[in-house]
């Protein structure tokens, strides 16, 4: 297996300061940075919706979402965004791993939400009873416990298979609610906290799945922390009729404050 690209280039900055250190001189920077193929997969969380400045197609990806964030800063040699608005597992295994390859050095991806429900629990929550939102709320919980670890293991073997030497960062998803905020209307407390837990036990389910396959997870809870709905300074869109598609996703604050540092971290 070759020597990971993100490697390379740690170790070249290192030298450089070694040779500066030592009177030698600094180093002419070199290439390694710009050698890294950087693919990024997976649902709406990574290809921005909420965060505005879209590409025009119906995947909704935004430059202002973490993956293109960080390709502008670092400038690899290829950057390709594949995420989507909406994918569940089967569309990444079906349309989006053909952009990987032997020399893809580092991979992204949040998924499971859309196949969980996500979408559906909040809507039901919004419109209907909070025992029916409740009741929803369980079935999403028991699709995670019986259903997604295995679509995950395939999303994920996918990948290794078609990029052996990539490094893997899988992303997972925020809280929604501040309980005990400032909204005053809306659904209940109850209702907040049981959405809550689901996206807990969402994010414990992939993270185990990530790990076993060898991943990095990046937990964005703790970066979004005080920034919920309903916490004054959120960087999550609450229910927005206008635009229902942003509804409950990141706005561009919570890409570049939320995730692109755990992302960042994670390499």
């Amino acid at each position: 297996m070759k020597m990971s690209r993100l490697v390379a280039f740690s170790s070249s900055l290192l030298l450089g300061a070694a040779l500066a250190l030592n009177g030698a001189g600094v180093a002419n920077a070199d290439s390694s940075a710009a050698a890294v193929d950087y693919v990024a997969l997976g649902d709406s969380y990574s290809s921005g919706v909420g965060a505005g400045s879209y590409d025009g197609s119906s995947c909704k990806r935004s430059t202002r979402a973490y993956p293109a964030l960080w390709a502008a800063a670092n400038s690899p040699s290829s950057f390709d965004f594949a995420a989507c608005s909406g994918a569940r597992t089967n569309d990444v295994t079906g349309g989006q791993l053909g952009r990987l390859n032997a020399s893809t050095d580092l991979v992204s991806i949040s998924i499971g939400g859309n196949d969980a429900g996500f979408a559906d629990v909040m809507t039901t929550c919004v419109l209907q009873s909070e025992a029916t939102c409740l009741n929803r709320i369980a079935t999403a919980r028991a699709y995670v416990d019986s259903t997604l670890p295995g679509r995950l293991d395939s999303v994920y073997s996918a990948i290794r298979s078609k990029a052996p030497s990539a490094q893997v960062v899988v992303l997972g998803y925020p809280r929604f609610y501040q309980l005990g905020g400032s909204c005053i209307a809306g659904l209940s407390e109850k209702e907040r906290s049981a959405i809550n837990g689901a996206s807990d036990h969402l994010n414990t389910a992939t993270a185990k799945r990530a790990a076993d396959h060898g991943f990095t997870f990046g937990d964005v809870r703790t970066t979004f922390t005080g920034h919920e709905i309903c916490s004054g300074n959120s960087w999550l869109h609450s229910v927005n009729w206008l635009n229902i598609g942003e509804s409950y996703h990141p706005t561009a604050a919570g890409q570049s404050g939320g995730y692109l540092p755990v992302f960042k971290s994670a390499l």
